[in-house]
């Protein structure tokens, strides 16, 4: 009946905005908690997602009596996440690496040990090889660029993931309520209606996420390394994208409003980009997700969390979010790291140091930049 209909949708909906109340205030935690919880966080994640697609697959694959198939799976994402973090590491605490010796020779043959390692279990070739490393291409190649946004900054791990729960809970509230238009087959339940309000309701609040946490050295600061304390640091001079700026309006804005300028973090832009793609691309890869599902006759990846489904259902657009932010980041935002390059000087034999020591200070002299005591000195 028309009654049992509504009462199951409305009891469907408050299981959802209860669990999806606790899941946000678990991840305010953990952003309390710093860059650490984080990382386990999603390292966390990582392993769950693939654990859901690899059970999947061992359902899929276990009537052709193929043994290893799980065994060799974890095995794979063991080495995997060798590799990435690993490269991390060495990327990001270079200088620290070199203080420990047996770091120093892990660092060095790292792509060698990680080639050794993958072809040792890549001995057991089988009809399952290329279900798994589908698998790590979409699960942990993916999560390995999350951990790269972090270390670029926490604000660009957290607008971008606060975007993706924004358009997932706007777009499930428009088109509740007002949702009348079928989306696509894919999904029978997304509508046109919930698409376009979510993006809309996506846009304004990252605009404004983006302004509150433009503000905090704590969130715009590059992940870092104390070298005293040899513990996580996210302390810096904010760069300029995180410094207010005056921006002359349009003339048409300027007629209407009656406003000339505007004061906005150049963030502030960019996460209207951010925002864009999180709520019209975005949802592909919660479109992907549900034909994959739909292919393998499964209603979700688990049931792991009451009324969502499993951890993948949740985090298959934060995947392609993600993807989309690192891209953004090597493209628009990142320019030369003086603290890699810092790291990296730390590393040479002193007399490399002192030939480049020697050729930077010679280049600041003829720009001019030396002051006139330490050119003398020269």
């Amino acid at each position: 009946p028309p009654a049992d209909s509504i009462l199951h949708r409305w009891k469907n909906y408050w299981i959802r905005g209860v669990l999806s109340l606790a899941m946000i205030s678990g991840f305010f935690l953990i952003i309390y908690m710093g860059p650490v919880a984080l990382i386990l966080v999603v390292m966390t994640v990582q392993i769950k997602c693939f654990q859901e697609i690899i059970t999947i697959g061992y359902r899929v694959y276990h009537s052709y009596e193929l043994p290893w198939f799980r065994t060799l799976s974890w095995y794979f994402l063991i080495c995997v996440n060798y590799f990435f973090y690993g490269e991390t590491v060495a990327d990001y605490f270079g200088a620290l690496v070199q203080r420990e010796e047996p770091l120093q020779f892990l660092a060095r043959y790292h792509r060698f040990i990680s080639f050794a390692l993958y072809l040792a279990g890549g001995s057991r070739l089988q009809d399952s090889f290329a279900w798994t490393h589908v698998t790590l291409l979409i699960v942990v190649t993916q999560s390995h660029l999350v951990i790269q946004n972090l270390f670029e900054g926490m604000i660009w791990f957290i607008v971008p993931i606060s975007i993706v729960i924004c358009n997932d809970i706007m777009a499930y509230l428009f088109g509740f309520f007002f949702g009348r238009t079928p989306l696509i087959k894919l999904s029978p339940k997304k509508t046109w209606e919930g698409f376009i309000g979510g993006f809309f309701a996506t846009v304004v609040f990252g605009f404004i996420l983006a302004y509150l946490l433009s503000q905090f050295q704590y969130f715009v600061c590059p992940v870092g390394v104390n070298s005293e304390t040899n513990g996580f640091t996210v302390e810096c001079e904010p760069s300029d994208i995180f410094v207010m700026h005056e921006y002359t309006l349009p003339a048409v804005v300027q007629n209407t409003l009656r406003w000339k300028t505007v004061n906005l973090y150049p963030f502030q832009i960019h996460s209207i980009f951010l925002s864009s793609f999180g709520s019209l691309i975005g949802p592909f890869g919660g479109f992907f997700a549900s034909g994959f599902k739909r292919a393998f006759k499964i209603k979700d990846f688990a049931n792991t969390i009451p009324g969502h489904g499993g951890i993948m259902d949740r985090f298959d657009c934060q995947y392609l979010m993600a993807t989309f932010t690192h891209v953004y980041i090597g493209s628009f935002i990142r320019g030369p790291n003086p603290s890699k390059v810092l790291q990296q000087l730390l590393m040479l034999r002193p007399e490399q140091q002192l030939s480049i020591f020697h050729t930077l200070h010679s280049q600041l002299r003829e720009r001019g930049m030396l002051p006139q005591a330490a050119a003398q000195a020269e």
